[in-house]
């Protein structure tokens, strides 16, 4: 089926491929791309888009000696393809399976692991430092997304890329932007110039002879800098930035080309210093589906090839998020939405259907998105700041200094609290209940169904007193509760009776506790405000209670038992004397990537594992 692509097991393989062969192996690559993530899921649009870029940086450089770093590392698929990889590709993201991100055990050319943007940059010039530094000589390319651009770490990176004038190269993989021959034809022809060794020779010859000329010679640079940049700032229109800041800017290229992108990775090899080239290239090119609607396809489960994906409206905890906000913002015009890149994943599309002047989404930016809502909390509006777990980390000087210090009344809506599946371990938001408790100020709220999601968020728009965290799960939203009408509070709450045994429970695993009840004649006890938490009627709850477990998909260290526990004893030392204390939850490990049950069950925290680790403590 695949002629040329069933020869490449390794990057030298390309070497030996014509360039009309060349060409049938991007169509292959894109064909295996379709018929593959059909069946597994996994990121389609933007690996459809980076192929013949992928294929020409293996062509031109000598992967794992040059360097070779993807930002994100979910654009990666084709370079795990023609690095030995392609029969590894049914367990894509499965449990044990290939990662759908890079990962440096699975291969020697997965040099640096990137789940979150903008990180390739600065980890390229700390590469292309460490090279220098041992007097080595191969090359180093960071390929980095214009979304992942908009993140102020490689804002950060590209300001002192300029300033140290690392040689490395940066790829800007731009799939925004149209195609334009016109400026295409002039920065093509500038570009082949000023990467010719003639051209960088005369430039350096000429300025040390000028400066050599008293009185004259240094007005006569300054005049020749003048002229030249007027007619680069003509010609490179979109290079201007790079130029400034000190990078020597080649494009914008067409990222479909492939004579013409192995063509300026052949003349920029020799070029000294920080380049950067910008790629133009098309998410979901070849499959039209995706080229139609590459949003739609961007992380995909198992789909028909054949036919459109079609978008069925489930009744998860983003929708009811987003739906609630709607109400809220209609009955309060100082309701506004935050988020960073995220509005169709945090459930605020029809939101900004809706209210297109109040969802202010602020690119890959989590921490200008928290600082901004501060500010503008601050001033009497009520921002609900919807970003997934795994990203508000990213934040947290922002969350202790801009918000809690100032005991703003900011709403961090926190998706993808727990473990979130294939995407493995940089997603799982199995932290955020440990870095958000210790935070003066902080209210940490994890609802146990839908209906409390939605008190919540009913809560927090009259509350003026600090910050509150909302933290909920992906997947379906449970209905384990009533609506309330009037009562917003969330103190500890009992949900099943029982007696020697309790299982307290916070967010989803309410739902595994109720599932375990029966079989362990467990009281089950809902903790949905983790903090600040009614000590005295949680203790209350645990009267005539000899062991208590408590549940979590959330790592234990410093985690809601962590926070169970301490504050018990805290307020009552002697209870360590009448209950015995047992925290079931995530250890101190990275939780790797697979579907969630899986990941549940291996962790032991499905209904099977629970009943079987309390049964064996109860046992002795």
């Amino acid at each position: 089926m695949y002629k040329i692509l069933e020869g490449i097991q390794t990057p030298e393989a390309l070497k030996q491929l014509s360039f009309e062969e060349l060409v049938v192996l991007c169509h292959e690559i894109r064909a295996f791309l379709v018929k593959n993530i059909s069946e597994t899921g996994g990121h389609l649009s933007s690996n459809l888009g980076v192929v013949e870029l992928t294929v020409a940086l293996h062509y031109v450089f000598d992967s794992p000696d040059d360097k070779l770093l993807w930002d994100v590392g979910h654009q990666a698929y084709v370079h795990k393809i023609l690095t030995g990889r392609k029969d590894d590709f049914k367990s894509l993201r499965q449990f044990e399976g290939l990662s759908g991100f890079l990962k440096r055990k699975e291969s020697e050319h997965d040099i640096f692991e990137a789940g979150h943007s903008s990180t390739s940059i600065s980890a390229g010039i700390g590469f292309a430092t460490a090279r220098d530094i041992k007097n080595e000589h191969h090359e180093v390319v960071s390929v980095i997304g214009d979304g992942a651009l908009t993140g102020g770490m490689a804002l950060e990176a590209l300001n002192y890329l300029g300033h140290a004038k690392t040689n490395m190269k940066v790829v800007l993989n731009d799939n925004e932007m149209s195609i334009s021959e016109n400026v295409g034809g002039l920065s093509k022809a500038l570009s082949r110039l000023r990467t010719t060794e003639t051209y960088s020779k005369v430039k350096t010859d000429t300025k040390a002879t000028l400066s050599k000329i008293p009185n004259i010679g240094g007005n006569m640079i300054d005049f020749i800098g003048k002229l030249k940049d007027s007619l680069k700032y003509f010609v490179v229109d979109g290079g201007l930035f790079f130029e400034e800041i000190g990078l020597t800017y080649i494009g914008p290229i067409n990222g479909h080309d492939l004579k013409e992108l192995i063509e300026t990775f052949q003349m920029i090899k020799h070029v000294k210093g920080p380049v950067l080239i910008h790629v133009l290239t098309q998410k979901g090119k070849g499959y039209a589906f995706a080229e139609s609607d590459p949003n739609k396809y961007h992380s995909v489960g198992q789909f028909d090839p054949e036919k459109c994906i079609e978008v069925k409206v489930k009744n998860d905890y983003s929708k009811v998020f987003g739906d609630k906000l709607i109400q809220l913002a209609t009955e309060n015009q100082n309701v506004v939405a935050i988020t960073a890149a995220m509005a169709d994943g945090t459930g605020l599309n029809e939101f900004e259907i809706k209210f297109p002047m109040r969802l202010f989404d602020v690119a890959i930016a989590e921490q200008h998105a928290v600082t901004m809502a501060a500010g503008m909390a601050l001033e009497g509006i009520k921002p609900y700041v919807a970003i997934y777990s795994t990203f508000l980390q990213r934040a947290y000087d922002q969350i202790l200094h801009d918000v809690c210090i100032q005991k703003a009344p900011v709403v961090l809506c926190i998706d993808r609290a727990g473990l979130v599946g294939n995407d493995g371990e940089t997603h799982h938001g199995i932290f955020d209940i440990s870095f958000l408790s210790q935070m003066p100020g902080m209210m940490v709220l994890s609802p146990k169904d839908q209906f409390e999601l939605e008190d919540m968020m009913q809560f927090a728009l009259t509350y003026n007193e600090g910050p509150i965290a909302i933290r909920y799960p992906r997947g379906k939203a449970y209905q384990l509760g009533e609506k309330r009408k009037s009562d917003l509070t969330f103190f500890p709450e009992l949900m099943h009776p029982g007696d020697k045994v309790a299982l307290i429970a916070t967010g989803k695993m309410v739902q595994t506790a109720m599932d375990c009840a029966e079989a362990l004649h467990a009281r089950v006890i809902n903790v949905s405000q983790i903090k600040p938490l009614d000590v005295e009627k949680l203790e209350a709850l645990l009267m005539d209670i000899e062991f208590v477990f408590t549940l979590e998909d959330h790592t234990i260290r410093g985690g809601f038992g962590d926070q169970i526990i301490s504050r018990c004893v805290e307020q009552n030392p002697d209870i360590l004397k009448r209950i015995q204390f047992y925290k079931l939850g995530i250890p101190d490990v990275f939780v790797p990537h697979g579907d969630t049950d899986a990941l549940m069950k291996s962790l032991g925290l499905d209904k099977e594992g629970i009943v079987k680790k309390v049964s064996e403590v109860l046992n002795g």
